[in-house]
């Protein structure tokens, strides 16, 4: 085999393992058939929140946004998974994302409705509760992403997006 034969396929087996197993996973996104595959946020810094909207911390959606518009440029995705585990969401899709839009001017990657706990978890979060041995409890919980696609760390509903101890952290990230 001549060398630039050799050189192609060691870089291109090496990009094909690039993405970490946890980002590795396609969701289909909210109110839509198209899907991404999460290693398309791979590099960035992410912030995965399990949402709802009719939930005692539904407010947490406009700082969630905010913190979004602030980082964003910066590498900071957030990524909002509906889901009724909780019995607080919209039963359709549609609802969910016109009230996010609606009420919360929300832009950030909004995934479909899905569970986020248990054996019928989206395999997304089977993935973040395997890595981190944390199940969201209730709704807006957080699991913080670094740039190499490992959980940093994972925070409750009560932990505001807008917090001193979550931003002071994903500024160390960026």
């Amino acid at each position: 085999m001549n060398k630039l034969l050799t050189t192609f396929l060691v870089l291109s087996s090496s990009y094909a393992f690039a993405c970490s197993n946890l980002l590795d996973t396609e969701m289909r996104l909210l109110d839509s058939s198209e899907k991404v595959n999460l290693c398309e946020y791979e590099n960035k810094v992410m912030l995965v929140v399990n949402v709802a909207s009719r939930c005692g911390y539904t407010y947490q959606y406009a700082s969630l946004q905010k913190l979004y518009e602030t980082y964003q440029g910066d590498g900071l995705v957030v990524i909002g998974v509906p889901s009724r585990d909780f019995m607080q969401e919209y039963s359709s899709e549609e609802d969910v994302a016109e009230f996010c839009s609606t009420e919360y001017g929300v832009n950030f990657p909004m995934l479909a409705t899905s569970k986020v706990r248990g054996k019928k978890a989206n395999p997304f979060y089977k993935k973040l509760i395997e890595e981190t041995g944390y199940s969201p409890k209730w709704n807006f919980n957080k699991y913080l992403i670094s740039r190499d696609g490992s959980v940093v760390s994972t925070y409750g509903s009560k932990v505001k997006p807008d917090s001193e101890e979550l931003i002071t952290k994903i500024e160390e990230l960026l």
